[in-house]
Formats: C-alpha cells, sequence, structure tokens
C-alpha cells in the first residue's frame, strides 16, 4: 500500500513540474512587472508554486495550466499588495478620464525595459494587469477573462485604457530626457 502511494506521489509531482515549470521565468517576468521588486517578485512566484502544489489536485490535466498558474499569481499579487497599499493609491474616475482624455503625444524609441516597468506600476494594478497578461505575457482576450474572471468587455476596456495610461506615463518620461 506504501508502494502504491509512492508511485502516486512521484507521478503526481512529476506531472506538477512537467507542466508548472516551464512557467516560472514568464511568471517571475510578470510578478517583477506588477510588484516592482525583485525580492517581492521571488516572493510572489514561490507563494504561487505553494498554492499551486496545495490544490494541484482539484487541477484538472490537458486544461489551461498557464492560466491557471497567472490566476493564482495574481491573487497572491493583489494580496501581497494589500499588505503594502500605501504604494498604490488608485486615482479617481474622473482623475482618470481627464489623464486619458487628452491624445497622448508620440513616443521616442529610447526607452528602457526599467522605465516602462517604472510606468507600469504607476497606473493602476487593475489595467497593469491586464497589461502584462496581453502585451507581455501574449494571453489571448478568452485566457485573460477566464484568469482575471472579469467579462470580455471588461478585459478589452481596462486594456484599452491601460495601454493610454501606460503610453501617458511613457510619453512623459521620454520628454523628460
Amino acid at each position: 500500500m506504501n508502494e502504491n502511494r509512492d508511485k502516486t506521489d512521484h507521478a503526481k509531482r512529476a506531472a506538477f513540474e512537467a507542466l508548472t515549470l516551464p512557467l516560472q521565468k514568464a511568471l517571475y517576468q510578470s510578478a517583477r512587472s506588477m510588484l516592482g521588486s525583485n525580492a517581492s517578485a521571488e516572493d510572489v512566484v514561490l507563494e504561487t508554486y505553494l498554492q499551486a502544489w496545495r490544490s494541484f489536485d482539484k487541477f484538472e490535466i490537458g486544461t489551461n495550466c498557464k492560466a491557471w498558474m497567472f490566476r493564482i499569481l495574481l491573487n497572491v499579487a493583489r494580496h501581497e499588495r494589500r499588505k503594502w497599499s500605501w504604494r498604490f493609491q488608485f486615482p479617481s474616475t474622473q482623475e482618470i478620464f481627464e489623464k486619458t482624455l487628452a491624445s497622448p503625444e508620440p513616443m521616442g524609441q529610447t526607452l528602457e525595459d526599467r522605465e516602462i516597468l517604472a510606468a507600469l506600476c504607476q497606473i493602476p494594478q487593475q489595467y497593469a494587469d491586464v497589461v502584462i497578461l496581453c502585451d507581455v505575457q501574449e494571453f489571448s482576450y478568452k485566457e485573460i477573462l477566464r484568469t482575471l474572471g472579469v467579462p470580455i468587455g471588461t478585459v478589452m476596456s481596462r486594456l484599452s485604457r491601460g495601454r493610454e495610461l501606460l503610453r501617458g506615463k511613457l510619453a512623459r518620461q521620454a520628454a523628460e530626457f
């Protein structure tokens, strides 16, 4: 009986590693983009893997493991941000509307990754999450809606608004050079 349990545990571990380990770099990059810190990103990714392992029995083999892992990552990152909520103060809806009303200025090609990551950290997280999933991780709209649990219209709206906000932040940074 112990031998059967060992084989089952080994098979479970092998399946978990085969499905999730190839996603580690993408998870870390997204966590880094969301949190702006290497240490926080590492902690969040480790917590993501821990939670995924704990609930791996509920995961259906053959479904989208990437979307499942990113949903866990986003939940863990949200929890992490709540601990440090003072870092993320969201502007009012009116303020967002006023900022996105004006047409963004064209950007130069001199921006670096760190500047883009800094700008992502400055926009509201609900928009940054969708931009990261779509433009960095190349999720389809359908994968994003499954990952975030929001309607497709909300995904498209947040992506559009997030891109506008990001463009505005990056245009200001580029103008400073």
